[in-house]
């Protein structure tokens, strides 16, 4: 049994990593979160020891290490604008790092830590999970092999993604652009990086919208022209998918013909961790192009509902 620390045991996506912790046959040791509500611990790993102080949880990794019972892995789930710190935390402690999207939220940041890898020999993993979903993955191999017979083939995608968050949001670390990076990192960056996987790598990116409850635009990506929407503002969501009582919203459509990929979901953090303990994860090559993407649509002048825009860039009032 591998051991494994956390960092962020306390935050939304914490569950899927301790899940998968269990599910690979390994064991959480040691865990920390600023807050204390953490009593999902007790469905996985109830004998962890749950630190809310960094020092005292960098102490007890050390400790563990001196006695030659160091973690192995640990598992970032912290908020966005620290995983380049706990990252670096990881991997000086001589333990590989699993880290939650987005990796970082500048490019730079990546050669930073390609140069710590070196130095310690350990590995930065990067939850990259829709890459690993069966209808992303068919979608894949059917656009593969439809420009071996069409090298120059440029598909037109319209993606939409709305999820109703309340005023919390807001108020919390995710409403603060410097620390989430906005909307387009914190709820689009794993959308950006299964299109480039899939069509290549970006050319041209044009911002229409960027509110803090919404933002769209233009992205030209090798082989796909891509026009997208994401939000949090519940009302933007259609009155059909409303009236269902949905307060989720997902399309893509890939030459008008749209991708079914609402199941599926279940297990893919467990296979991320497989594929992490068998040496085959993905790392800091593979999320450079999503991170540059979403880099760019923060710090882009939005210009408007004008050109090759989303349709919902209508229903937000300019």
């Amino acid at each position: 049994m591998i051991p494994f620390g956390i960092i962020g045991v306390g935050g939304y996506v914490a569950p899927k990593h301790l899940k998968a912790i269990k599910d690979t046959n390994n064991i959480l040791v040691c865990a920390l979160d600023i807050r204390d509500s953490v009593g999902i611990l007790d469905s996985f790993f109830p004998q962890a020891n749950f630190f809310t102080e960094f020092e005292r949880f960098d102490r007890h990794i050390d400790k563990l290490a001196r006695k030659k019972e160091g973690v192995k892995y640990i598992s970032i789930c912290s908020p966005n604008y620290l995983h380049d710190s706990h990252i670096r935390f990881a991997l000086k402690s001589n333990a590989h790092a699993i880290c939650e999207k987005p990796l970082v939220l500048n490019p730079w940041n990546i050669d930073g830590l390609r140069d710590l890898e070196r130095e310690s020999g350990k590995k930065v993993y990067n939850i990259l999970q829709l890459r690993l979903h069966p209808g992303i993955l068919s979608l894949k191999q059917k656009v593969q092999q439809e420009l071996q017979n069409n090298p120059n083939k440029i598909y037109d995608i319209t993606l939409t993604y709305l999820v109703s968050r309340g005023q919390w949001y807001f108020v919390s670390w995710k409403g603060d652009v410097t620390k989430s990076g906005g909307i387009a990192t914190n709820i689009g960056v794993h959308f950006f990086d299964m299109l480039s996987f899939i069509f290549g790598a970006p050319k041209n990116n044009i911002v229409h919208i960027s509110k803090p409850d919404c933002a769209s635009g233009y992205l030209q990506l090798k082989h796909a022209h891509i026009r997208w929407f994401l939000s949090i503002n519940h009302n933007y969501i259609p009155q059909d998918v409303q009236a269902m009582g949905k307060k989720t919203y997902r399309s893509i459509i890939v030459d008008n013909e749209e991708i079914e990929f609402s199941e599926g979901f279940e297990n893919l953090h467990t296979l991320s961790y497989q594929d992490i303990l068998a040496h085959k994860g993905f790392g800091l090559e593979d999320t450079k192009e999503c991170i540059q993407i979403v880099h760019d649509i923060r710090n882009t002048s939005p210009i408007g509902a004008v050109g090759d825009y989303h349709p919902f860039c209508q229903k937000v009032s300019q």
